[in-house]
């Protein structure tokens, strides 16, 4: 296994800007996104880190504004390329695809935000790559979502990208657990759609899904 680390849009917007994360807790997504960024610096585990990029005159990640700029947790460490993108997925119109073939590698990890928009299309555009992908689930996170559609809890969103995640695209694991299976060559949770849909099925004929 050949991994890369992905740190997604950890930029001011999401802390202090107009997009502020509502779960997990900032303060424990960004200690995590540190961890994560110190243990691949520490395992020669090369970092990218993507900036999300708008139009100066944009409410959100105008370029040149304080929301734009990287987030100290990003910015005070060192990483081995960056990204700037303007769409969700880290692979379109940008040179990653290329960057991680020319160092044969087959694994992204995924931390940053937002859970269900630019990680998720990440995760997802990776895996109809062919690269495997392992997603931290407190190392990444979202906000309340209301519109036509719906309305969505931050946690709820969260927690429902997570285990669509899980079923299929990605290895869904705690920082913890990857810094462990980092340091010691222990294993991630593997995606299992069969496996994901039967345990569904069976908590729901036992009455403990809603």
């Amino acid at each position: 296994m050949n991994r890369a680390l992905l740190v997604i849009d950890v930029q001011n917007e999401y802390i202090s800007g107009n997009l502020p994360i509502g779960f997990p807790d900032p303060e424990v997504s960004l200690a995590n996104i540190g961890k994560a960024i110190d243990a691949a610096t520490e395992a020669g585990i090369p970092v990218i880190a993507v900036q999300q990029t708008a139009p100066e005159t944009s409410p959100i990640f105008a370029r040149g504004s304080h929301g734009f700029a990287l987030h100290p947790v990003v910015s005070s460490r060192s990483h081995d390329h960056l990204i700037e993108k303007t769409l969700p997925s880290c692979f379109a119109g940008t040179d990653l695809e290329e960057w991680l073939a020319e160092r044969d590698i087959d694994t992204v990890v995924i931390a940053g935000y937002m859970t269900q928009n630019c990680d998720e299309s990440t995760a997802r555009d990776a895996a109809h790559r062919g690269l495997k992908v392992e997603f931290l689930s407190d190392a990444t996170g979202t906000l309340a979502m209301s519109n036509h559609a719906g309305s969505l809890g931050a946690e709820q969103l969260h927690s429902a990208v997570l285990v669509v995640l899980q079923s299929r695209f990605a290895s869904v694991l705690t920082t913890g657990e990857w810094i462990d299976a980092v340091e010691h060559g222990t294993s991630v949770p593997k995606p299992d759609i069969f496996a994901s849909t039967q345990a569904g099925r069976d908590a729901a004929a036992e009455g403990r899904l809603m």
